[in-house]
């Protein structure tokens, strides 16, 4: 399972910044992928950005890309978001993710509101 914590408030102007972080309740070397997905009220979850446990280079979503960074800490079993630049239309609840390939599992952490005012 994953567990969302936030650095930092959960409202913040345009052009501010924000760090997430998601902390695993298990190994986060057991995960295959992980990272971020996003939701707004009526729409579907859309990728923000995706990391693999081989560190491979992260996949982000074309509307985050430049301004978005996925990483992880395998000490910590963490996985964090470093958001920049952020724009009104990112506000939406982000929501941390791991798959399991091994078991061919997804989890989900409980996700975090994050508001940009304009």
């Amino acid at each position: 399972e994953c567990s969302c914590r936030r650095l930092g408030g959960g409202v913040v102007q345009a052009g501010g910044s924000l760090r997430l972080s998601c902390t695993t309740s298990g190994s986060i070397s057991s995960l295959t992928n992980m990272g971020w997905y996003r939701q707004v009220p009526g729409s579907q979850r859309e990728l923000v950005g995706s990391i693999s446990s081989s560190a491979g280079v992260p996949v982000y979503g074309d509307s985050v890309k430049g301004r978005f960074a996925v990483s992880k800490d395998n000490a910590k079993d963490t996985i964090y978001l470093q958001m920049n630049s952020l724009k009104p239309e990112d506000t939406a609840v982000y929501y941390c993710w791991g798959y399991d390939h091994s078991i061919m599992t997804t989890y989900w952490g409980q996700g975090t509101q994050v508001t940009v005012s304009s």
